[in-house]
């Protein structure tokens, strides 16, 4: 059974979609997918109350109030219909793809993303482990021989932990026993993967990884202030296009992805959190946790962007 938090997330893509439905079905034909990975968002929707639920729906009407004034294509067809809408499978995610929600007109090969966020803004949670190459899976360039010295021997003993069935609960100390360490070998790993000479860079690739290899926009529904976040990730120029001789009512400029790390390095009085400070503004929080009460021999990251280039575009739009 998924948790609480996946389970509203999933909702809340159910709630993207389905307001984006309503808004451009009236003056045009748009046609939903209805496959698997549809009916499992609608369900979960559907188990939520009628405040949470409507309060999804509000966010979600927010988001396409701008996403209309930025692509002009969702309400202006030129003939190009139906306009499919999609929910991806979590699979996607894994290949490199972060969006959630597709908007989709074949005959012209247009597509926009969104990867919508209830209430958070996380934008990866990968596992480290004794096995798991992290330079192969996000960087395409295999760690070394040292890493996995280091880090092996400290997984191994947490994989007998949770042969004897203990929880996380019962070591002496699991941040200066395991999460200093396993952190320090990832910091140094990644700093010597980023001394060797290959195009993209290694900052590049890094980001590349989190955000996916394709343009999207992320849509944060901030219920505390009723309020819903966009950000236009425009990185490879696919955003924004205008529909004929109509234009998007504001242009948004091309993200530059990171050459350089500038700094690598624990967050300040944090025992579980590393900082990668890239140029172009990019900096990234990387924090590492146990996911389980129970022992487990893997550690789970919660990444996300803490400071992003000047030239990606923030909406905050009100619900009311």
């Amino acid at each position: 059974m998924p948790g609480n938090q996946v389970m509203h997330g999933k909702a809340f893509e159910y709630a993207c979609l389905n307001e984006i439905y309503n808004f451009l079905n009236i003056d045009q034909s748009v046609s939903v997918i209805k496959d698997s990975s549809y009916y499992n968002a609608k369900n979960f929707f559907e188990t939520l109350d009628s405040s949470t639920r409507l309060r999804m729906e509000l966010a979600a009407k927010a988001a396409i109030r701008v996403l209309i004034r930025l692509e002009p294509l969702l309400n202006n067809s030129l003939g190009n219909t139906p306009l499919y809408l999609q929910i991806q499978e979590d699979a996607q995610g894994k290949k490199g793809d972060v969006r959630d929600i597709l908007a989709i007109r074949r005959q012209n090969n247009w597509e926009i993303g969104i990867s919508a966020k209830n209430n958070h803004s996380a934008v990866k949670h990968s596992r480290l482990s004794g096995t798991i190459d992290f330079g192969k899976e996000w960087l395409g360039l295999k760690c070394s021989k040292e890493y996995f010295d280091e880090i092996k021997p400290l997984f191994d003993k947490l994989n007998d932990f949770r042969q004897q069935g203990l929880k996380w609960s019962e070591l002496p100390d699991k941040e200066g026993d395991y999460y200093i360490p396993i952190l320090e070998a990832f910091k140094e790993e990644l700093k010597r993967l980023s001394k060797q000479s290959v195009k993209p860079s290694i900052p590049s690739r890094l980001l590349s990884y989190l955000l996916g290899r394709n343009d999207f926009y992320k849509v944060i529904a901030h219920y505390e202030i009723e309020t819903t976040e966009i950000q236009a990730f425009s990185l490879y120029g696919t955003l924004n296009r205008p529909a004929g001789n109509i234009q998007p009512e504001a242009h948004l400029p091309i993200v530059k992805l990171p050459n350089n790390f500038y700094n690598i390095q624990f967050k300040p009085d944090s025992n579980n959190t590393v900082l990668i400070i890239c140029d172009e503004g990019w900096q990234i929080s990387a924090r590492i946790h146990n996911a389980k009460t129970e022992i487990e021999p893997s550690l789970k990251f919660d990444i996300q962007l803490i400071g992003v280039p000047t030239t990606l575009q923030r909406y905050h739009e009100p619900w009311m």
